[in-house]
């Protein structure tokens, strides 16, 4: 399942996010939801998260 749509992703879940750093390579990071940023019921490049280790991206995979 991708990460478009806000009420996909949970707190807790795990998933593959993308660092802003790594948008162009489309290098993903695993982690765990901490935190979800993005206000929007949608968003077309996913939906913005902060992980358990404080790392934030865009969430391109649920897993």
């Amino acid at each position: 399942m991708d990460g478009r749509k806000r009420k996909d992703v949970n707190i807790g879940a795990s998933v593959l996010i993308v660092q802003k750093q790594d948008q162009r390579s489309g290098n993903l990071t695993e982690g765990v939801v901490m935190k979800i940023l993005t206000n929007s019921p949608e968003h077309p490049h996913g939906i913005k998260v902060m992980l358990d280790n404080g790392i934030v991206g865009r969430v391109k995979e649920i897993k």
